[in-house]
């Protein structure tokens, strides 16, 4: 298993070593020793599964403290872009994004912390995406940066984008608060 550093502190690529054979393929998504090592050093404590079809954005959701959320991020079927902004206060790159293809072709693993907000774009016709959470889910605590704001720029590869209204209508980064600050998380 080989951990990448992203471009924002904290974040994590994780490529996994895998072993396919005429039957398949075999491969560890999860080491907690590895992790710990890593920086990864949280406890799991809800699994969510969701599938989407092409065009679909989901995103980008965050929840804010007492249940500020880690996740860690994998294609079951098909390929999203998974994308990442960092929310965190003081941070020197704050505002800044980092994205990465996941698929069930290369197998990566992307370990968010909290402080970001989080959302994908499925590539493929659909996408089974799954994710380990640090924190149970709180509607009251969830929030949702407008996932298209264009003082993010980020390029989601779709013409055609699918979103719900909730993620249409989530706030633009100025206007998001002061909920992550740098080093304090």
């Amino acid at each position: 298993m080989k951990i990448i550093n992203g471009k924002l502190d904290g974040i994590r690529l994780i490529v996994p070593r895998v072993f396919p054979d005429q039957r398949g393929f075999f491969f560890e998504c999860f080491r907690e020793d590895i992790f710990k090592e890593a920086g990864i050093n949280y406890n799991f404590v809800q699994d969510n599964l969701s599938r989407s079809a092409k065009g679909t954005i989901r995103g980008l959701h965050f929840q804010i403290p007492p249940y500020e959320q880690g996740k860690l991020c994998q294609v079951v079927q098909g390929a999203v872009l998974d994308v990442v902004v960092d929310i965190r206060v003081g941070s020197p790159t704050y505002g800044q994004h980092f994205s990465a293809v996941l698929s069930d072709e290369n197998h990566h693993i992307l370990w968010i912390p909290p402080g970001f907000a989080h959302g994908f774009s499925v590539l493929s016709e659909v996408a089974t995406f799954h994710y380990k959470c640090t924190a149970v889910y709180s509607k009251e605590s969830e929030r949702t940066l407008f996932y298209n704001d264009p003082e993010l720029g980020i390029d989601w590869q779709t013409d055609a984008p699918v979103v719900s209204e909730k993620d249409t209508s989530g706030v633009p980064l100025s206007r998001l608060g002061e909920f992550f600050t740098f080093n304090t998380i």
